[in-house]
């Protein structure tokens, strides 16, 4: 039974990892007024000062398509596609 419960517990693991690989947010960092790509969905307080983010756009799926969608987005300052 412990076995069984041990697997379990390991694929649903495995499972939510593998469903977040890959995607990407760009935000609007409070803290350093800069555009960030983040790996994890940000919870985003647009007209209050509450929370770290005031704007963000995605998922996108590779790390190239979110320095695509940062170097369009007019709340960016400008940056190349090779900055990080």
């Amino acid at each position: 039974m412990r076995a069984w419960i041990l697997a379990a517990a390991m694929t649903f693991g495995l499972g939510t990892a593998c469903l977040a690989d890959g995607q990407y947010w760009v935000v609007g960092s409070r803290a350093t007024n800069k555009c960030e790509i983040v790996t994890s969905n940000p919870t985003i307080y647009p007209y209050s000062n509450d929370g770290p983010f005031w704007f963000g756009t995605g998922p996108y799926k590779s790390l190239a398509d979110a320095k695509l969608a940062r170097s369009t987005i007019n709340q960016c300052p400008n940056r190349s596609l090779t900055d990080d």
